[in-house]
């Protein structure tokens, strides 16, 4: 049984068919890494998409650099999820793996280092990068200190800034800086020494 390809409409404008929409979406992030931010043009993630470039401004009319944004602030949504398991143990370490397991993604390790870079040239993307994704990032590591203050784990005047970069730092280096392998040991090392730190 085969079922129509769902559609959304803009506001005033043409029906958006959402398998379009997500062509393009893989279409871009496999540019991005294969070419870098700098490099990458809409008329090839339009070619990859197999799709037309009136295709891409009908969804994001603001161009490269608001589609960027969209993009990476959606895919930030979708991975940054950590669930409450009620201890603060178990939350960093889930923190952890979650984000070593986005890191380690080939897309994502050859794409964000090239964007990091781009967004020191280029301020309004940076601005924009930090807003859509590392800023989410640091939110929800925030809730999971947050959680742990409301339960007595840690102390109400715990350096929650320092801690912040405790829990994003390590995992970047390790996994994009130096691209070393992750396993439960090095999740239950470093969540170790987080907690350490943070005690």
């Amino acid at each position: 049984m085969t079922t129509e390809p769902q559609a959304r409409r803009t506001s005033g404008g043409p029906v958006l068919r959402d398998d379009v929409t997500e062509a393009i979406r893989v279409a871009f992030f496999e540019e991005m890494a294969e070419v870098g931010y700098g490099r990458l043009s809409l008329d090839a993630v339009a070619k990859r998409a197999n799709a037309g470039k009136a295709a891409i401004y009908r969804r994001w009319p603001g161009g490269k650099d608001a589609m960027t944004v969209a993009l990476l602030k959606d895919f930030a949504a979708e991975v940054l999820q950590v669930p409450d398991t009620g201890t603060l143990r178990g939350d960093v370490r889930q923190f952890l793996v979650n984000a070593c397991a986005t890191l380690e993604d080939p897309l994502t390790r050859n794409m964000l280092p090239d964007l990091m870079a781009e967004a020191g040239r280029n301020p309004a993307l940076g601005d924009a990068f930090v807003g859509a994704f590392a800023m989410p990032r640091r939110d929800k590591a925030e809730q999971i200190l947050h959680r742990a203050v409301e339960r007595g784990d840690i102390p109400a005047d715990t350096g929650l800034d320092v801690a912040l970069e405790l829990m994003t730092g390590p995992v970047y280096w390790h996994t994009v800086v130096i691209r070393s392998s992750t396993d439960d040991a090095y999740f239950d090392q470093l969540t170790n020494t987080i907690l350490k730190a943070l005690s």
